[in-house]
């Protein structure tokens, strides 16, 4: 009975090797396949991936193979674009052959099944919902609506740090930073302020949790993604129930705010918020499509997960950068404090006037894009990029990471130089594709300019208010980087802060 069991569990095994190397055969007989790293049978390059590290990984791969590199993982053809030449191949001229979205178990489960706007397949839906969030989330009128919500929350970390620096000089910048992107997301989408610095609410608390937790399913290894027959290892090894129980925790709390908002029962109630406007459209939306809880709660996912991490991971990595090289930082301390004077804090109409500013934020997204790898996507069809022939269903991820880094656009491309940035036309919003970090094209970030304009109002404010150096006896801040879809700073920065007096002169 025992040797019955196995060699019916075996079987599933022997199935997909010789699965793979047929398809193996066929790869190499009738299609032609940009170079890539040789794999092993059955699992492919997938012994080769460091997660910890992977976008650094795959860039190091390209540079032996080729700005676009064919892996396997698994049974799952998949391709690598690693410079801005090959970039703007797939975002821009390929764009509708490159447009949709794999469908991978974790991402579908946590978006309500690709009810949301970030993984969901090209189709007319998804036109519909990114439509929806454009005109009625992210247009240029509502982001400047939310102006009042990120000054107000901007000068409240400020005061925390002041507060602070009267019992010790050393601030964890990247846990303040992480309150204050929370507090502006949660007040934009929730109409609340979930943090009260230094006394965290339990249940936001919980929630901050369930975030982080939703962040690591995004990026766990499925196996029914690259081995769809070995599906029941996500029972056994627990990935299947852990997800679902994230994924009920994280409706919870959803259903929660939006029975606030349904009952009227909000207490301190702010403004109108992304809330209020989705449930406006659920009720009165002359679209074809009948706007559910569920397609709520997707969106809602988008904005939590898209819009807290990344501008925080964005702050945290220009003030990293700016301590390693004091020239920088000293020269952006000097535009922010002439251009303001002692007017006491910087507002977001006086960011157009600080051109370094601007300079030095390109330069971080550069060097560390919020999203290291941009999010996957799948060819819709067969098509030739480069002279190589792309099967159709070809896995497609862009590494913003290398394409920062591609000595073909940039001089000195690992060094942090704002100055390059001065007097360039070059930007991050799609259109210069040497510069991505927000992508490109049908899938580029749509609340792209919601977050550009937190990180340089944060920015800007931590220049003007406070001198900064490195704690005594610490020579160096390592640039390690955390695994995940949002590239965040391994350890906490940690800093020296000394309030600045802008009565004296400088």
């Amino acid at each position: 009975m025992v040797s019955y069991i196995i060699t019916l569990s075996a079987l599933p095994v022997f199935f997909l090797f010789l699965l793979s190397k047929f398809r193996n055969f066929l790869s190499k007989t009738l299609q032609r396949l940009p170079p890539g790293p040789p794999g092993l049978p059955i699992i492919g390059n997938l012994h080769q991936l460091d997660t910890s590290d992977l976008p650094d990984r795959l860039w190091r791969l390209s540079k032996r193979y080729g700005p676009l590199m064919s892996l396997r993982l698994g049974l799952v053809q998949t391709l690598i674009v690693s410079s801005a030449e090959m970039a703007k191949e797939v975002l821009k001229t390929k764009d509708l052959v490159f447009c949709t979205r794999p469908v991978l178990t974790g991402q579908q489960k946590i978006s309500y099944n690709n009810k949301d706007v970030a993984w969901s397949p090209y189709n007319e839906y998804w036109r519909e919902m990114r439509k929806i969030c454009i005109l009625h989330l992210f247009s240029s009128k509502q982001v400047n609506s939310f102006r009042s919500v990120r000054e107000e929350e901007v000068s409240a970390m400020v005061d925390t740090i002041k507060t602070r620096l009267s019992t010790k000089q050393e601030v964890n910048l990247s846990e303040i930073v992480m309150i204050l992107t929370s507090n502006i997301i949660y007040r934009v989408a929730f109409g609340k302020r979930p943090y009260v610095y230094g006394d965290e609410q339990q249940e936001v608390r919980r929630f901050h949790q369930l975030l982080l937790e939703c962040q690591a399913l995004l990026v766990n290894f499925y196996y029914r993604d690259y081995f769809p027959l070995m599906g029941w290892l996500d029972q056994l090894n627990g990935s299947i129930d852990r997800l679902e129980k994230n994924f009920k925790d994280m409706d919870e709390c959803y259903q929660q705010i939006i029975d606030e908002h349904l009952n009227g029962n909000r207490q301190n109630k702010m403004q109108e918020d992304m809330v209020d406007i989705l449930l406006k459209l659920k009720q009165d939306s002359d679209s074809w499509i009948d706007l559910t809880f569920d397609n709520i709660k997707a969106v809602l996912m988008n904005i939590l997960l898209g819009g807290t991490e990344t501008s925080a991971s964005a702050v945290v990595w220009a003030m990293t950068l700016l301590i390693k090289n004091p020239e920088s930082l000293k020269k952006l301390q000097q535009e922010v404090r002439n251009v303001i004077g002692n007017k006491g804090k910087v507002q977001e109409n006086d960011l157009h006037k600080l051109n370094y500013l601007n300079a030095v934020i390109k330069e971080t997204l550069r060097l560390y894009p919020v999203a290291p790898l941009l999010v996957a996507r799948e060819s819709r069809e067969e098509c030739v990029l480069a002279g190589f022939e792309i099967p159709k269903k070809t896995l497609v991820y862009v590494n913003a990471w290398a394409v920062g880094r591609d000595p073909q656009c940039w001089e000195r491309p690992e060094e942090f130089v704002p100055e390059r940035f001065m007097g360039s036309s070059v930007d991050y919003k799609g259109m210069d594709f040497e510069l991505i970090p927000f992508g490109s094209g049908r899938r580029g970030c749509p609340g792209m300019s919601m977050g550009a304009v937190t990180v340089e109002l944060a920015l800007s404010n931590l220049i003007y208010s406070f001198d900064w150096e490195l704690p005594e006896g610490t020579k160096e801040i390592n640039t390690l980087t955390t695994a995940g879809t949002v590239s965040h700073k391994k350890d906490p920065l940690r800093l020296v802060a000394k309030v600045y007096d802008h009565g004296c002169n400088n």
